[in-house]
Order: structure tokens, then C-alpha cells, then sequence
């Protein structure tokens, strides 16, 4: 078994729910459903070019949620030195599930709620695969 960990990276996405649903998923994944595999990064460090930062994001795997068409974490993690191995953005899955809306910013709602256990699901399960390519 490969020593590499799975970091997701979520934008920062301020004042925006779907950044929100993209946040609440990653701590999904981190803290319940892989938390042994996977953990999470902050942009901001890579935004700021942290070093130790820059060198998680070299010498493991990255995943990158983007709450909007900005893609920002993709984009950071590109700069920090390589391009992510999974880069998702909530507004795909919108598009699949226009019925699952997010609320708001603080509180997403029930709506959103569904949104992040299909995101987080969808991710655990992707994450999961990439770990076992590197068996």
C-alpha cells in the first residue's frame, strides 16, 4: 500500500452556498467516510505559496472541488506544481439534480444537504479507486 494520502482542496468561495456544499462534502469525506485515506488542505496556504503546502500537493494526490466556474482550487493546485487527479465543480451536479438547491451560505438546507451526500459519496468512491490504482 502506497504511503501517498488523497488531500481534497474545496474553494474558498466566500458568500456562495454552492461553495459551501463543495466545503461540506470535503469534511465528509475527511472526517467520516476516509478519514484514514484522505484529509484536507487549505487553499489559502496554496494561494499564499506555502511551501509545505506546495510539497503535499506534489507528492500525493489532490482533488479539487470548485464551487464555481472559476475553479480556483484547480487552478492553485495547477500552480502549486501539478494538475489535480480528480477536479470537480458543484455546479455539475446542480446541473444533474436541479431539484437539489442549496439554501444558504451558513445553512444549505435540506436540499443542499442531499447534494453534499451524493457529492461526498460519488468522491469517497473516486478517491477509494485512485488508492487502489497505486496497489
Amino acid at each position: 500500500m502506497s504511503d501517498k494520502k488523497v488531500y481534497v482542496i474545496p474553494c474558498s468561495g466566500i458568500g456562495k452556498a454552492s461553495a459551501s456544499v463543495g466545503r461540506d462534502a470535503t469534511y465528509r469525506v475527511v472526517e467520516d467516510l476516509l478519514p484514514d485515506r484522505a484529509d484536507t488542505l487549505c487553499l489559502a496556504l496554496l494561494t499564499l505559496e506555502d511551501e509545505e503546502a506546495r510539497e503535499k500537493v506534489r507528492d500525493n494526490y489532490v482533488v479539487a472541488i470548485d464551487g464555481c466556474a472559476k475553479d480556483c482550487a484547480r487552478k492553485n493546485v495547477e500552480a502549486a506544481g501539478r494538475a489535480p487527479d480528480i477536479a470537480h465543480r458543484v455546479q455539475d451536479y446542480l446541473k444533474k439534480h436541479k431539484d437539489l438547491k442549496p439554501e444558504a451560505v451558513l445553512d444549505v438546507g435540506e436540499g443542499g444537504r442531499k447534494l453534499v451526500e451524493i457529492m461526498s459519496e460519488e468522491l469517497a468512491g473516486e478517491i477509494v479507486g485512485l488508492l487502489e490504482e497505486d496497489d
